[in-house]
């Protein structure tokens, strides 16, 4: 099971946290997203190692109302 890391800017409170978690959530390919803004990261856990990281970001950037920008750290 592979996991990615995302740098997502634009969340401001837990409610900003739980959104995008939600929204990669529903990603299909994605287990579980553990989101954190005071770091800016996200931790995505793929049950799809495969899965296309732009498609996790363009998840996350789905609704530009909100304003989540998102890319993948690399190591």
């Amino acid at each position: 099971m592979k996991t990615v890391e995302l740098k997502v800017t634009g969340m401001h409170c837990v409610h900003c946290e739980a959104n995008v978690a939600n929204l990669l959530e529903k990603v299909e390919g994605v287990e579980k997203a553990v989101a954190d803004r005071t770091h800016d990261r996200v931790l995505v856990r793929l049950t799809n190692d495969d899965l296309d990281v732009n498609r996790l970001i363009h998840a996350v950037e789905s609704d530009p109302d909100k304003g989540f920008k998102a890319e993948e750290v690399k190591e």
